[in-house]
């Protein structure tokens, strides 16, 4: 999970999640992440690695559809910053990878919400950043919605919270509608 903002090729993502959030729970939900999936066994450098199902969730359908993929998760030891942490996040396709953008970046935490903040890397360079702006910035800025609104979900309950899709992990990429 390095600093990617000096990478070129790279692409800035930023979005906020307000809510009301208790730092010391959320904490431990974060140290202990199997709300997010199947913790690996090794750690390294103080970072965890979590095998899970990422969604893309497209708006405005009915029935709503949903796009999963398999996914490793890396989150990092948190460092305390000025009114809450600051989490090291990182993600990247489980399989398929070269087809699938990578995440770096991180997690800010405070009581009144959260920010997730990195760079992907859009796969299939040069051909992939024109793509990318015109079209699958959709995709990852999407994806990443998701992320940030299901962990704010479930740092806001204080627990474990079903997915807001009410689709199970998967073991692959596919594509569901979901009843409404």
């Amino acid at each position: 999970m390095n600093d990617q903002a000096a990478q070129p090729g790279t692409v800035h993502l930023r979005l906020a999640h307000p809510g009301a959030i208790q730092l010391d729970r959320a904490l431990v939900l974060l140290g202990r992440a199997e709300w997010l999936g199947t913790q690996e066994a090794d750690e390294r450098d103080g970072t965890r690695r979590y095998q899970t199902d990422l969604a893309l969730p497209l708006r405005g359908g009915r029935p709503r559809t949903i796009f999963r993929k398999a996914a490793y998760v890396d989150i990092g030891a948190p460092q305390p910053i000025e009114g809450g942490w600051r989490v090291p996040i990182g993600w990247r396709s489980a399989t398929m990878a070269p087809l699938f953008p990578v995440f770096a970046g991180r997690l800010d935490v405070r009581a009144d919400g959260l920010t997730l903040e990195g760079w992907y890397a859009p796969p299939g360079g040069e051909a992939g950043r024109i793509i990318d702006r015109a079209l699958l910035n959709v995709a990852a800025r999407g994806t990443a919605r998701w992320f940030l609104d299901r962990v704010g979900a479930v740092l806001e309950a204080g627990h474990d919270v079903p997915a807001d899709d009410g689709v199970t992990a998967s073991a692959g990429f596919e594509a569901r509608p979901q009843p409404r």
